[in-house]
């Protein structure tokens, strides 16, 4: 891990960084090496698995991509190291075509929502996320307690990093007191690495198409993205936390990933 940086050099992922070093409301900051963000780990060299499990003590991978991307693209090398443990966690409503009952394709407007469909594109983009809370709050959930396992660190990642990890990071991040500018900070990062992710991307089939027909500068994540999806939770339900309570979180679950996120 570049410790100039909050990013994570690997050979085969192009957008890993550390949720660590962030600021929070009470003037702390986020610690390092508990939890991290990803783009898909299914390129990972064995040099790369090396630093993770080894150096940065990685013992959980959260992946939220689709059943049909993990059948077409395969569960990735650290499925195979016998420390690790994998929590399968898609965001979408799995059960029907070009799901886990049809894994032939992929329907590119759920699986990297970031086309202009004729709406407004913040409205559309935070429709998209809102979906992932409403279609599948167990899985949102799920991922959350899997990261503030106490058993080493943990990695959350989907296709880009972008926007399924993008949700689960900033909610990650709102529960354990990050400030709200350090979180749009985080989400706007992915731009960094953008070129690179859809280059990435690109070499697989099972995104190309969706990719192929649209200017990089569609794909951006902006910051009012997320904070327009910040804000309709402060709306309608009280704040993220309010929704979380909603469906089943508790202060024992928030107490778990403070201990993990806070110094």
């Amino acid at each position: 891990m570049n410790e100039m940086t909050r990013w994570i050099d690997l050979e085969g992922a192009v957008n890993a960084r550390d949720l660590g070093g962030l600021p929070t409301r009470d003037g702390g900051r986020t610690r390092r090496g508990r939890i991290f963000r990803s783009d898909n780990l299914q390129g990972l060299t064995p040099a790369d698995v090396t630093l993770l499990v080894t150096e940065l003590n990685l013992r959980h991978v959260v992946d939220l991509r689709s059943n049909a991307e993990v059948s077409l693209e395969g569960p990735g090398p650290l499925t195979r190291v016998p420390e690790v443990r994998h929590h399968h966690l898609t965001l979408f409503a799995e059960g029907g075509t070009h799901t886990d009952v049809e894994a032939d394709t992929i329907d590119g407007d759920r699986v990297l929502p970031w086309a202009e469909r004729g709406l407004d594109e913040e409205l559309r983009v935070t429709g998209f996320y809102f979906g992932y809370l409403r279609d599948r709050p167990d899985a949102v959930i799920a991922a959350l307690r899997a990261l503030s396992s106490a058993d080493g660190a943990a990695v959350v990642h989907c296709a880009a990093g972008k926007d399924r990890t993008g949700v689960l990071s900033a909610l990650a991040l709102e529960v354990a007191g990050a400030t709200r500018e350090a979180i749009v900070a985080d989400y706007v990062a992915t731009g960094e690495r953008l070129e690179l992710i859809l280059k990435r991307l690109r070499g697989s089939e099972t995104y190309r198409g969706d990719l192929d027909s649209r200017p990089t500068d569609d794909h951006m994540p902006r910051p009012r993205y997320i904070e327009q999806f910040f804000g309709v939770l402060d709306d309608r339900f009280g704040g993220a936390m309010g929704w979380l309570a909603r469906h089943g979180w508790t202060d024992a679950d928030t107490a778990a990933l403070h201990a993990r996120l806070r110094d």
